[in-house]
């Protein structure tokens, strides 16, 4: 009987093991997201969108500019 109940024994510790790392694992991940920065909204991603379209446009026109200008004189 000691040799069955030291393989119980053993069963439970490393269950207890498993548990805790499981445990610390799931805290670590918990922790990581409260301290990550939020995702942004789809309000905030159409915002960024439409400003980098703007950008894009700005600065298409300035190019555009630039080449009449080169060009008239």
């Amino acid at each position: 009987m000691d040799k069955s109940d030291d393989q119980a024994r053993d069963r439970l510790t490393q269950q207890r093991q498993h548990a805790d790392h499981t445990h610390d694992n799931l805290l670590s991940r918990a922790d990581a997201e409260l301290h990550a920065p939020p995702a942004p909204s789809v309000d905030e991603k159409a915002r960024q969108a439409m400003a980098n379209q703007r950008h894009h446009q700005d600065h298409s026109e300035d190019t555009l500019l630039e080449r009449s200008d080169e060009e008239l004189h």
